[in-house]
């Protein structure tokens, strides 16, 4: 807690001791109270405890170690990409996903007063996300861990001169002056999050659609890519991500990020798998869970 900027650390305290009281109720969520992440908590599981932790090393170890039921964690950005380091993170971490949410997000430029600004602090993700109003204006971005954390940095800084990105309820929580809202370059911005626990969900327990997330590996050759993603093609399987990303320093194989629609069990997604598993290596689920409709 002692990495989170002073203004935060009240607030840091007594919901950590709330989710130590019933750590069956917690959700683990990087960046402090008033977060994008803190929102897709509650929105995620209105009767749970949110915890905010520095880190998403810190949220999942909070799952790994016993102190939050789940860990709700940032993937992808409608306008921005991947969450950085996410990909590697969520297989390390031996958590299962169980969950997906869709948060629109919308960020404030707030500070003490209302400007000029020379800078701006935020996460990198909501700075990508608002680049070109800030290059506008002249703002320099200043990179920080988390949004409202920004936020109570810049509180904590008392410079007039300096903002911060961030969600609203971070000016109401901080005490800051909001100047203006919806400075995100595109209004659709859609951050897509997935949730974590220790026990994955038992695909037949999931009634309506699915999503299966897994990842492989496939050797650095020709046509590799294509004979391992033949079976899903045969077997009409509707393909929504396939990322790549390398593995250490060595460029001899490619990993492979993937969902798909559907479920082990699921005959076609059964044989789909399958050929897969013949093609490449390391082929690993990191779990199966609910379709959500914002997804569409």
């Amino acid at each position: 807690m002692a990495s989170f900027p002073a203004p935060a650390l009240a607030l840091v305290e007594s919901m950590t001791a709330a989710a130590a009281a019933d750590p069956a109720r917690a959700v683990a969520f990087q960046g402090a109270p008033g977060a994008n992440s803190h929102r897709a908590a509650i929105e995620a599981v209105p009767d749970g405890l949110p915890l905010p932790c520095f880190s998403f090393e810190d949220a999942l170890d909070a799952v790994r170690e016993g102190h939050a039921a789940s860990a709700i964690i940032p993937i992808e950005n409608s306008q921005h990409g991947r969450v950085a380091d996410i990909h590697f993170l969520l297989p390390e971490s031996g958590l299962s996903i169980v969950g997906e949410h869709f948060l629109d997000i919308h960020h404030c430029l707030m500070g003490l007063g209302h400007g000029p600004f020379t800078a701006a602090y935020s996460h990198p993700q909501a700075l990508g996300q608002s680049r070109h109003y800030l290059r506008e204006r002249a703002i320099t971005p200043l990179s920080h861990a988390d949004t409202a954390g920004a936020a109570a940095f810049v509180a904590e800084l008392g410079d007039p001169a300096v903002a911060a990105l961030a969600p609203r309820i971070a000016a109401e929580l901080y005490g800051l002056d909001v100047v203006e809202e919806n400075v995100e370059d595109a209004h659709d911005n859609t951050t897509r999050f997935v949730r974590l626990a220790r026990q994955p969900l038992d695909p037949a327990t999931i009634t309506g659609e699915a999503i299966t997330t897994f990842i492989f590996e496939v050797r650095n050759i020709p046509a590799a890519l294509y004979k391992a993603l033949g079976g899903f093609a045969t077997n009409s399987i509707n393909m929504t991500k396939l990322e790549s990303y390398q593995q250490g320093a060595s460029f001899a194989a490619t990993t492979f990020y993937s969902d798909v629609v559907g479920k082990p069990g699921d005959r076609p997604l059964d044989l789909a798998l399958e050929e897969l598993a013949f093609f490449a290596n390391n082929l690993r689920i990191l779990g199966t869970y609910p379709l959500e409709r914002e997804r569409g």
